[in-house]
């Protein structure tokens, strides 16, 4: 029978480590709880450390390198969650959250917290001296957790929403990881092409002047120029950068910028979906958190980043306050889709606001998601042809130049 290394958890927040011999890991978690203990960690000894080898039950363990990550925030939360809805008390889940975690900066800051609650600060109170790791819409809902005394159930709200957060990044960033490479990867192939191969030519049709053909001269041309001015164009793009960086720092820039991109053609209608799924997941969330409407609004507008959406849930929140609702401030905007608008519509008809947001947000989500998989599946074919095309034409214009050899008169 094998042995199973465990750790958990007393009542008095006391970790604990073992091993015990059991048939299966659900065995060992069943005796531990009969014994009063919350389970930790479960593995085989050749497991044991290793947090991809934990079982279903297992309490993740936070990374031991880097800032603090949206990643290791919601295994943090996910960890909080799970030892109070245990029945620990808050410091002592605290003082167990300390221990669990290898990353010397989120330890020290978990230790911070727990100083601040034991000195009569509450949990959102002591969050909020963190503002750059704990943002507004984490701090509103652990207050609002707290004052309603549901503060487990809020806790695995907010880990739901920052792992479906954290799953709707890393699916936009796996559908367009191929197409940026393919770019970066074509791109340098044609630098390359440009600096290095062509010079080589450069020196064999040096004597043949105007008997090139015109491709080759224009391609020789734009080879030296890369050459001899390389500093040129490295400037300009630092200097471009730079005042595009100052220009949208104003607030009248990136209103103006926001505003161009979701008038884009397919880009801008993706940006919108995209806003608008944020929107819905981030107030459903408050909602359903028990965070009054006027105060969700105003986290919201934290958590969005296009000027021109935030302006519009201004608008917003003076309707709401004036006894509108929230439909129909948000048609007038002219930003939000008429679906999400229906939707909203509904919810607030049936009092099912909270529900109705989060389905617009899986709805829009997932057909971002969708979009972007569409646009990348057409995408992919154009730059492979692109690149074909740009390193087919620098390949036929040597040789073009190679057999125009033959018609030079000696």
């Amino acid at each position: 029978m094998p042995q199973f290394h465990y750790q958990a958890t007393t009542p008095q927040g006391k970790i604990i480590e073992g091993v015990m011999e059991a048939g299966e890991e659900k065995v060992v978690v069943a005796r531990l709880h009969d014994q009063g203990y919350l389970p930790l960690r479960v593995a085989l000894p050749g497991a044991a450390k290793s947090s991809s080898s934990t079982g279903w039950f297992s309490l993740p363990v936070l990374p031991g390198r880097g800032t603090v990550r949206q990643r290791d925030l919601m295994v943090l939360t996910q960890e909080l969650a799970t030892l109070i809805a245990a029945g620990l008390p808050l410091d002592r889940a605290l003082s167990v959250l300390g221990g669990l975690t290898s990353k010397e900066e989120l330890k020290k800051i978990v230790g911070q917290i727990l100083r601040a609650v034991q000195q009569g600060k509450s949990l959102a109170e002591a969050l909020a001296v963190y503002p750059k790791i704990f943002p507004p819409l984490y701090v509103n809902m652990v207050k609002a957790g707290e004052l309603g005394g549901f503060l487990d159930t809020t806790l695995q709200r907010l880990a739901e929403y920052l792992e479906r957060a954290q799953q709707v990044q890393d699916e936009v960033k796996s559908a367009l990881t191929y197409p940026i490479l393919l770019t970066v990867v074509g791109g340098l192939s044609v630098i390359i092409l440009l600096t290095y191969v062509l010079p080589k030519f450069a020196v064999i049709f040096g004597d043949l002047g105007h008997a090139l053909p015109t491709s080759t001269r224009v391609l020789l041309a734009i080879s030296h120029g890369l050459r001899a001015y390389w500093w040129v164009l490295v400037l300009g793009g630092i200097g471009g950068w730079m005042s595009m960086r100052q220009y949208l720092s104003t607030p009248q820039g990136r209103f103006a910028w926001d505003r161009w991109r979701l008038r884009l053609w397919l880009i801008g209608q993706l940006l919108t979906k995209r806003e608008v799924g944020r929107f819905a997941r981030t107030l459903g969330t408050l909602l359903k958190s028990g965070v009054p409407l006027l105060q969700a609004l105003e986290v919201v507008q934290d958590v969005l980043e296009n000027q021109m959406v935030i302006r519009a849930l201004r608008e917003v929140r003076v309707g709401v306050r004036e006894g509108q609702g929230i439909a129909g401030p948000l048609g007038r905007s002219g930003v939000f889709p008429t679906l999400a608008l229906q939707m909203v519509s509904v919810g607030e008809e049936t009092g099912r606001l909270d529900e109705m947001l989060m389905r617009v947000a899986e709805y829009y989500e997932r057909d971002t998601y969708n979009q972007i998989k569409r646009l990348t599946s057409l995408l992919e074919p154009v730059l492979i042809l692109v690149m074909g095309l740009l390193v087919g034409f620098v390949v036929i214009s040597m040789l073009s130049a190679v057999f125009s050899i033959n018609d030079i008169s000696f």
